[in-house]
C-alpha cells in the first residue's frame, strides 16, 4: 500500500482539525493518518474530505478509528449512542459526503505494517503481524480489530466515564517492531509519547489532542525507516 521508495509522514488523531490536517496533508511523502478523523473539532467535513482526497490521489491513506467505525455504523441506521460530538459531526456532512464517507471508512484499513513498523489507531496485538490489515467488515479478525480500534481496556470505568485502558499491550511488541499509534492521549508536555516494552519493542503515541484544545502532531519517516 506504501509506495516503494516513498517516505511516511505518520499523523495523528485529527479530531475535526481540518486546518492542521491540511498542513500535514501538504507534503510529498506518503500520509499515515492513524484514525479518528472526525468528532470534537471544528470542522469534521473537511477533514473527511481531505482523508477521502488523500486515499483518491494515493497520497495517502487513514487507518480506521473508534469514532470513524462509529460514524460509519450511524450512517448505516445502526443503533449507536449518538454522543454530542457525533451528533455534531453528522450534522455537517451532506448527502454526497455521507454516501462518500460510508464507503471510505468501509475500505480503510485497521492496521498497517511497513517493514519493522507497524501503524495502528488504538493498540498493537500480536495476531497483526500474521494476518493482513482487516477492515470494519472482517468480524473474524476478532482481538486484533478489537485490540487496533480500542486499545486494551481494563474493564473499569474512569471518572470521566470512559473506559480505563491498559498498556500492557507495549509489552507483547518484538524487539525489532516500533508501533504509531492514536487513541490515547499520553503525553504531558505536547509532543508525542514513546514507551519501550519489556521485549524492548516501542509504541509512540501520536494524539496530542487535536481538536480538543491540544495540536495535531506528526513524524516523518525516510524512506526503508
Amino acid at each position: 500500500m506504501i509506495p516503494a521508495g516513498r517516505g511516511v509522514r505518520v499523523v495523528g488523531d485529527v479530531h475535526g482539525d481540518a486546518r492542521a490536517f491540511a498542513i500535514a496533508c501538504d507534503t510529498d511523502l506518503f500520509v499515515v493518518q492513524l484514525g479518528d478523523v472526525i468528532d470534537y473539532g471544528p470542522d469534521s467535513a473537511a477533514a473527511l474530505r481531505l482523508a477521502i482526497d488523500l486515499v483518491a490521489r494515493r497520497a495517502g491513506v487513514f487507518l480506521l478509528g473508534n469514532h470513524d467505525l462509529k460514524l460509519a455504523r450511524a450512517l448505516a441506521g445502526r443503533n449507536v449512542r449518538i454522543s454530542p460530538a457525533l451528533a455534531e459531526t453528522l450534522a455537517g456532512l451532506d448527502e454526497g459526503l455521507r454516501a462518500v464517507a460510508a464507503t471510505a471508512i468501509a475500505a480503510a484499513p485497521a492496521w498497517l505494517q511497513w517493514g519493522h513498523l507497524l501503524f495502528v489507531h488504538g493498540g498493537f496485538h500480536t495476531d497483526m503481524l500474521d494476518q493482513p490489515p482487516a477492515t470494519m467488515a472482517d468480524t473474524h479478525a476478532g482481538g486484533a480489530l478489537g485490540r487496533a480500534l480500542y486499545g486494551e481496556p481494563t474493564g473499569r470505568v474512569q471518572a470521566d466515564g470512559y473506559p480505563e485502558r491498559s498498556l500492557r499491550w507495549v509489552d507483547r511488541i518484538p524487539p525489532d517492531l516500533v508501533v504509531y499509534c492514536g487513541h490515547d492521549r499520553r503525553s504531558t508536555d505536547g509532543r508525542p509519547y514513546v514507551r519501550t516494552g519489556l521485549l524492548g519493542g516501542k509504541a509512540v503515541f501520536l494524539d496530542t489532542g487535536a481538536g480538543k484544545g491540544g495540536h495535531l502532531s506528526w513524524i516523518d519517516l525516510p524512506a526503508g525507516a
